[in-house]
């Protein structure tokens, strides 16, 4: 995979990540979960279990309404 193949996909991922911390953050656990892995699933992205653990636990931090939208560090694309 080449460098602007996966910087494409976490680009994509990130705006997945940024659509449903804006939507949803208030949101259940199921449903913000539902919603990214359907999100990720749509813009055919991929990101590990370890990176969607955390990203899930920092929207959920975002109830808060301080936090902002959790930054994914690595996708790939789904092939």
């Amino acid at each position: 995979m080449t460098d602007e193949t996966q910087q494409a996909a976490t680009e994509a991922a990130q705006r997945v990540v940024e659509e449903v911390s804006s939507w949803q953050y208030s949101a259940d656990d199921s449903t913000i979960e539902q919603q990214l892995d359907e999100g990720l699933r749509k813009a055919g992205v991929r990101i590990d279990d370890e990176e969607r653990t955390r990203i899930l636990a920092e929207i959920d931090g975002m109830k808060d309404e301080q936090s902002s939208a959790p930054q994914v560090r690595s996708a790939t694309p789904v092939e």
